[in-house]
């Protein structure tokens, strides 16, 4: 399993920094969460029985948790979580910036075993630009000088302090490719196309479950992918990052066997979505297969879990949250082409996996971030 080699530095209290905010983060998800669904299970759910007959729906349940203590305790702290982090990773970035982006530079200029190509023609939809999207500041694709990778460095960096996602943060790349190797054992793809790929995270993964095929990657921020590259190139995997819009791309048809995503539906508008299910199709061979990973629809959750998740539209600006996760993506896929008959509905991303399958150094998958994920697709 290549790895990544560690691409910045840190000061003793830069570390320790990072280290109290990943705390807070760790304490607002963990914890408090639990005393969160305590107070809902003892308290707030009982009270509304009682009331009304019948427990409350996550809209109802949205509402009244907004009068309540608990909400807004772990509320303004998750927030509170969310903006410390980038302002901590932030510093580190800023302060060798200029290093990394000659990093960047001298990648890009040397002999590569995978690509990068970019076209500032592509600009961010405004379903993205219109907010800072995780309150992430500048989003993902803003650019602050020539050659920039601010903002792919500063994702990499919050991301690498969750400490979740595996020694590489490829660990639902990796689970998502495994998905399909198993259930789709046939299919032997010598083209991938991974799309919305930040910095590649993912698509690492992906492309070491497929090592024998050309992987793809896309993104509309170029920060991200100039980040991505070196990325991918220090750890010598070969991945060919473009800035593109998934909504419509620049390949021909039929030119993948795989077209994959992670994480990424929930951050378009409805119109984009259905747009990015309606390009993979066109992408895929007969045969191929369509698989997009994200957490449960809504229907799936209860009204507690389904009613936290609207946290993230409310105030962690990512307005399709809510939208995204009311649809049922099966129907979606056959609004867009492909046949009912082969398409699947949500299911558990590591059902069909060994108990012991170990992802990145992070233990045994299922007990992982990975297992709170879920894969819907369709074969063309």
């Amino acid at each position: 399993m290549a790895a990544i080699t560690p691409l910045f530095s840190a000061t003793h209290d830069e570390r320790a920094r990072e280290s109290a905010s990943a705390m807070l983060r760790k304490f607002v998800s963990g914890p408090l969460m639990v005393q969160h669904r305590q107070v809902y299970d003892r308290t707030t759910k009982p009270a509304f029985e009682k009331k009304y007959g019948r427990a409350p729906d996550r809209w109802e349940l949205q509402t009244l948790w907004e009068s309540t203590a608990p909400y807004a305790m772990r509320s303004a702290l998750r927030r509170i979580a969310q903006e410390d982090m980038y302002e901590v990773a932030g510093g580190v970035i800023e302060r060798q910036l200029p290093d990394l982006i000659e990093t960047a530079r001298r990648t890009a200029r040397g002999k590569t075993t995978g690509s990068l190509r970019l076209n500032p023609a592509v600009a961010a939809p405004a379903y993205l630009t219109a907010v800072d999207i995780h309150c992430m500041p500048g989003n993902y694709h803003t650019e602050l000088t020539d050659d920039d990778v601010y903002a792919g460095a500063l994702y990499d960096r919050t991301i690498t302090s969750h400490a979740y996602k595996g020694r590489n943060n490829d660990e639902v790349g990796t689970c998502l490719a495994e998905f399909v190797r198993r259930n789709f054992p046939d299919l032997k793809p010598k083209r991938i196309l991974d799309m919305g790929c930040t910095v590649g995270h993912s698509t690492f993964g992906i492309a070491q479950v497929f090592p024998d095929a050309e992987v793809h990657a896309i993104d509309v921020a170029a920060p991200c992918l100039r980040w991505g590259h070196v990325r991918a190139e220090e750890a010598g995997v070969p991945i060919h990052f473009s800035q593109q819009n998934a909504e419509k791309t620049d390949f021909p048809d039929g030119h993948f066997d795989l077209v994959l995503s992670v994480i990424i539906l929930h951050e378009t508008s409805g119109k984009a979505l259905r747009n990015i299910f309606r390009e993979a199709k066109r992408l895929l061979r007969p045969g191929g297969v369509m698989a997009h990973c994200e957490s449960r629809q809504y229907y799936a959750k209860d009204e507690f879990d389904a009613a936290w998740h609207r946290w993230g539209t409310k105030f962690n600006a990512e307005p399709f949250m809510t939208t995204m996760h009311e649809l049922e993506l099966q129907s979606v896929a056959v609004e867009s082409g492909f046949a009912k008959a082969k398409s699947f509905p949500q299911t558990p991303m590591l059902a069909t996996m060994n108990a012991d399958l170990t992802i990145s150094d992070n233990g045994p998958a299922p007990k992982t971030y990975a297992d709170s994920l879920y894969v819907n697709g369709a074969v063309k």
